[in-house]
């Protein structure tokens, strides 16, 4: 079945360290689609719990204009997952839209977040329900990816997360990114599943991080490379691959104005008892019109 698509803009998706209030008020005033807060990997163990009352003064003092506000929790086979979603939640409640969870290697990761959401949201009698993305950085979670992808209703996203996948998958570390050896894009196959798990359950597939920040060439590739196969947006680990990814996953004005008019004609030609009807040259048909929808909706979301 597939689920209405999401309402979220998320051409960007900017990591912020949760123990940093200079680098989270940096966030909030960027122009990012969205914004996670990192209680994870960019914090060290004995930060954590000092980090979670940080992150949630941020999400409740800055203006954080229309970005969506995540919060990535440490993974749910750790001992801090829990008071990750307890503290963060009971404290910025409205102010959290996301939760984003790593490492998730079965679709009963999720269930244990859902559950915990689901107790929370009715002791705080919560006006909102907090959506769920999900990184797959895991063999096993790539293996289960599917059934991960269909098994919550909360679950807006996929996320492929190259760093932690490469070491899970036993990759050479110095190949990872533009290998010389091997004969091909060593992420074009995770890149694809994930893409076509997220899209037969409806929801968004976005491209993980590229590490070398200081490689805007790079990024660029790897984010159209990505748009190409279908994300709709990449992650960006410095504020300086923000733009970039914003462009990558905007589609041209041109292109928008050229779908606006096939649908506009092909409504038309239904009007008139017509399947199909001519445009510039071109037929207009109901699978020509399919394959624009996709550049209408993120049209519609950005206001193009």
């Amino acid at each position: 079945m597939h689920l209405p698509p999401s309402k979220r803009l998320r051409r960007s998706e900017l990591a912020v360290p949760g123990s940093s209030e200079k680098m989270m008020a940096k966030g909030a005033a960027s122009a990012a689609d969205f914004v996670f807060l990192d209680l994870e990997d960019a914090v060290a163990p004995s930060a954590k719990a000092e980090a979670r009352g940080k992150v949630v003064t941020a999400l409740n003092t800055l203006d954080w204009g229309k970005k969506t506000r995540c919060v990535r929790i440490n993974d749910v086979e750790t001992e801090y997952c829990y008071n990750d979603i307890i503290e963060v939640v009971e404290g910025a409640r409205e102010n959290l839209d996301v939760i984003m969870i790593p490492k998730v290697r079965h679709p009963r990761d999720l269930h244990f977040v859902e559950t915990l959401l689901n107790q929370l949201e009715l002791k705080l009698k919560l006006k909102k329900r907090i959506g769920l993305e999900v990184l797959i950085e895991e063999v096993e979670g790539l293996i289960n990816v599917e059934q991960i992808a269909r098994c919550s209703p909360r679950l807006e996203a996929l996320i492929l997360g190259m760093g932690d996948y490469s070491a899970s998958q036993g990759m050479d570390q110095k190949e990872i990114w533009g290998s010389k050896d091997y004969p091909g894009d060593l992420w074009h196959y995770p890149r694809y599943k994930v893409v076509i798990a997220a899209r037969a359950a409806g929801i968004d597939a976005i491209d993980g991080p590229f590490a070398d920040f200081r490689n805007a060439a790079g990024y660029e590739i790897e984010a159209r490379r990505g748009a190409i196969m279908g994300f709709v947006g990449k992650w960006a680990i410095h504020p300086s691959q923000i733009e970039p990814a914003n462009k990558a996953h905007t589609p041209l004005q041109a292109d928008v104005d050229k779908a606006r008019a096939m649908a506009a004609a092909y409504a038309k030609a239904l009007e008139q008892g017509l399947g199909s009807i001519a445009l510039d040259g071109s037929l207009v048909d109901v699978a020509t019109v399919r394959a624009q929808s996709g550049i209408l909706h993120r049209a519609d979301l950005i206001g193009m």
